[in-house]
């Protein structure tokens, strides 16, 4: 018997490898191969959707995760639908929830909005990315269409979800609205007649359901393709900005490089996989090299500077390497804010206060006890110190500095 290898054309294998690069889980994995052998035979792209509810204002690099995977079959030739889910933000996602998630406003809802896809654009390809928002088909639905769509599931069926299950065991309540948003989110696949749906690993269920529901209006169901979730920051939790472990991808380029640089040398390698656009391969050599002695913070400077670059520039990558090792030298940074100052002699802590580099006298007294205030390099341990008329730099902790003219 032959094997799927020998049956397939190179470029469907290794359509089937770049989907598969990373992924927790791609099912069917039989059906998405015949949906790519199809689509080369006819020329006909196919269309992959990835949803997101506008719940914050920011999108943050383990958002990118997804949209990474987006952008790559993007680039095969595929049809991609960034799917902005305002009318499924009304009802608030369960996933992963261990109480009822309190549902947005519209006015939130729009606001968030607004930035969602001009950042999502950072990764994906504006020109060929197909831009929607699920209120299109979900308002018309009315109160018949919800009654219809909602008898083409059960309850026992909803109650195998995971974290109902959990909630429901445990005495937790769950409100009746809750089972509209994996009812909603499948039927966004069947109104964009969707071949592939992608999401975090949390999202599974939800994916599975247009999958069914897409069944029972008579089209050919979706794939569905699940990705990890990125672990943050603290090497513990995925990334959420409710854990500050997160790097928001309109950071400014300085805190973005330092950031990657802070993760641990482990963690280094599934963030390579799951957010650099190095081939396999080369990030295979790369993990030999450091495994035979090469400085694994070289490994983790080229993945910064990539990240950087992405959401800035190669030159703001460039310049943030510099800042980091001028600050890590102690040194001071090329592009720091001038302030100008009236009232010398001005004591320490009022200067702080009046340059922004402390939010009251009293924590800036704080940071001076602490030995974090410098003043052109010298550590203030005196609260009491007043500066005569002249220009100082000065600084506060690793990462704040002006260069201060005092009259």
């Amino acid at each position: 018997m032959k094997t799927i290898s020998t049956l397939v054309s190179d470029q469907v294998s290794q359509a089937l490898e770049i989907s598969l690069r990373g992924a927790q889980e791609l099912l069917p994995q039989e059906e998405w191969l015949k949906k790519l052998q199809r689509s080369e035979a006819s020329g006909q792209p196919l269309r992959i959707k990835l949803g997101l509810d506008p719940t914050a204002p920011d999108i943050h690099i383990g958002h990118t995760v997804v949209l990474n995977k987006l952008r790559q079959l993007q680039d095969l030739g595929h049809q991609v639908i960034f799917l902005i889910g305002d009318f499924t933000s009304l009802i608030g996602d369960p996933s992963g929830r261990n109480s009822t998630r309190p549902p947005l406003t519209p006015e939130q809802i729009k606001a968030n909005a607004e930035t969602y896809y001009q950042q999502a654009s950072l990764v994906l390809d504006p020109a060929r990315t197909e831009i929607r928002y699920n209120s299109e088909w979900c308002e018309p639905l009315g109160a018949s269409g919800m009654i219809q769509l909602a008898a083409k599931y059960t309850v026992a069926r909803m109650m195998e979800r995971d974290d109902f299950h959990k909630r429901f065991h445990s005495g937790q309540s769950i409100s009746v609205h809750e089972f509209l948003y994996p009812l909603m989110q499948g039927y966004d696949s069947v109104a964009l007649k969707s071949d592939l749906e992608l999401g975090g690993t949390d999202q599974k269920f939800n994916l599975l359901m247009g999958r069914h529901l897409q069944e029972e209006y008579g089209q050919e169901p979706q794939c569905v393709l699940t990705m990890p979730l990125l672990v943050g920051l603290d090497g513990v939790d995925k990334m959420s900005k409710s854990k500050n472990n997160y790097i928001g991808i309109t950071e400014e380029a300085n805190s973005m490089f330092a950031k990657v640089l802070s993760i641990s040398d482990t963690l280094m390698w599934d963030w390579y996989t799951l957010l650099s656009f190095k081939s396999l391969a080369e990030i295979a050599a790369l993990k030999t090299e450091v495994a035979a002695g090469r400085n694994p913070k070289e490994a983790k400077v080229l993945l910064a500077k990539e990240i950087t670059a992405r959401f800035h520039s190669v030159a703001a990558a460039d310049a943030a390497e510099q800042d980091f090792i001028n600050r890590s030298k102690g040194g001071v940074p090329e592009d720091i804010p001038e302030v100008s100052l009236t009232g010398a002699p001005l004591g320490i802590g009022a200067l702080l206060k009046q340059a922004n580099l402390a939010p009251s006298t009293s924590e800036a007294n704080r940071l001076i006890d602490g030995g974090g205030v410098r003043v052109d390099g010298s550590v203030v341990s005196d609260r009491g110190l007043k500066l005569a008329a002249g220009t100082y730099v000065v600084q506060v902790g690793k990462r704040k500095f002006a260069r201060v003219a005092l009259a």
